[in-house]
């Protein structure tokens, strides 16, 4: 059962009181989405379409919710301040669908900071107030759209790596696994930012993310994973049963990959003794069949960790050397980096492989708290203002320009989203234009676009993968 079901108690507590707040005579209210800044110097689009399935698609307005909020609302500020009438007004003349329309990018498009993402306005001259009601909830879409924005960017320097270092493209869309289902604050938490990673990439363990995907946006199924071992699953045989446990998951699980976790006592004499000699033929016999043991060290400084790790493989198994003169160890065995795994920290355990002379194609990485957790509204800096209002039949554009803070100054009027000189430019104080990059996404309750996670992939996939493969 969901915490909330309500859609009147959706929304931030001083809003309730807003609707006496606008000047008199004002009938509608203009609102926009944007990131004015951040980490990222471009964001990745995504999420607005699940939440207005969730709470806003036909009607989310009864009398039962109004009658909740009313009591509600009377006993949290302690007298009466909610929009009975405004709500009841709402069900009777919209039969509870929400009264606003809303333009947003398709989602999926990559847009540079500090241009539009989406607009808001009310549609009924009676209940202008709505627009900003509903800020709270429309706000929520920059925690998708930040994971989707950090996970491609860990993907770009991924793809850079490899292009120097790799003969092909092949595996990229597996080289960031999302491992970060328990590190997040919700089950609703690990959908959404589950979802949003797997824009960008197809390895998840988040089954929550790949749910969301089917159920929103059409998806059959988004992300795929492998058998793979956790502490639990060899540390329960004992320090002397760790070549056992090692052994048992080769055989338990013969064919395709298989990840085992071997840092629970000593991974690098795992690596050597265990893995290198006890258990080679096994690992050989397996890869003759296409097979492939992918080895997890779990602790200590990882681009350490990983360039000796893989030292250890390369002097057991052998390696070759690739058209671009980096090594790869045999196809029956590789690497994978689940520990401390962030956008910094993957950058730093390519680039030294890299001077060591190892090709990105030896190891894929997995990420959790950093991918999913580690990000709040400020990463990218979103924000949604009021940028125009009409009182009493005359146009206002509506800003605000703090003298303490230049960079929370806020958009005027009309706002269109245009490629300009190739590249996507806000137009401000306008009146709409044909080239605007935003669509109808929303009216009166109604749905109007309806985007399924194929298409979202394509806008949002790297140029150079457009150019050297065919992507997912």
């Amino acid at each position: 059962m969901e915490c909330v079901d309500n859609i009147l108690l959706v929304t931030d507590s001083y809003k309730v009181t807003h609707h006496k707040q606008y000047p008199e005579g004002t009938t509608k209210i203009y609102s926009y989405f944007e990131s004015r800044g951040g980490k990222f110097q471009e964001t990745v689009f995504f999420g607005l379409q699940y939440i207005l399935k969730r709470w806003l698609e036909g009607q989310v307005v009864t009398k039962e919710k109004i009658q909740e909020a009313k009591e509600f609302y009377k006993l949290h500020f302690g007298n009466d301040v909610f929009n009975e009438e405004g709500w009841n007004y709402i069900l009777e003349k919209h039969g509870g669908c929400i009264p606003i329309k809303i333009r947003a990018v398709p989602e999926g498009t990559v847009v540079p900071v500090k241009n539009v993402l989406f607009t808001v306005e009310s549609t009924d001259p009676e209940v202008p107030w709505i627009t900003n009601y509903f800020e709270t909830l429309l706000v929520q879409v920059w925690y998708p759209m930040t994971v989707a924005t950090n996970s491609r960017a860990q993907k770009e320097v991924i793809a850079k790596n490899m292009l120097e270092t790799a003969d092909t493209l092949d595996k990229l869309p597996f080289m960031l696994h999302d491992f970060g289902f328990r590190g997040v604050t919700s089950v609703e938490s690990a959908a959404i930012g589950g979802a949003a990673h797997l824009i960008n990439f197809v390895g998840s363990d988040t089954i929550a993310g790949m749910v969301m995907c089917r159920k929103y946006y059409g998806c059959p199924m988004a992300g795929f994973s492998i058998p793979a071992a956790e502490h639990s699953t060899i540390t329960s045989w004992g320090k002397s049963g760790e070549k056992k446990a090692f052994a048992n998951m080769l055989n338990s699980f013969p064919n395709g990959l298989v990840a085992v976790v071997s840092d629970s006592y000593d991974i690098f004499n795992a690596c050597e003794n265990i893995w290198g000699k006890e258990l080679k033929d096994l690992i050989l016999k397996r890869g003759e069949n296409g097979g492939q043991l992918v080895i997890r060290p779990d602790s200590g400084d990882p681009p350490d960790v990983v360039v000796k790790v893989l030292e250890i493989l390369g002097k057991a198994f052998g390696t070759k050397v690739n058209s671009k003169s980096y090594k790869l160890l045999p196809d029956c065995i590789r690497v994978i980096q689940g520990d401390g795994i962030n956008y910094e920290m993957l950058g730093k355990v390519l680039e030294h492989m890299k001077n060591h002379k190892w090709s990105a194609d030896n190891i894929v990485f997995g990420s959790g708290g950093a991918l999913l957790q580690k990000l709040n509204r400020d990463t990218q800096k979103c924000a949604y203002k009021c940028s125009y209002a009409e009182v009493d039949g005359t146009p206002r554009n509506v800003f605000k320009q703090p003298v303490t803070d230049p960079g929370k100054k806020s958009k005027k009027g009309i706002l269109s989203l245009v490629q300009q000189n190739g590249k996507l430019e806000t137009f401000q104080e306008g009146t709409g234009v044909d080239e605007d990059i935003m669509v109808p996404v929303f009216e009166n309750g109604y749905l109007l676009k309806d985007y399924n996670f194929a298409e979202i992939r394509k806008r949002a996939e790297l140029p150079i993968v457009k150019k050297t493969t065919n992507g997912f």
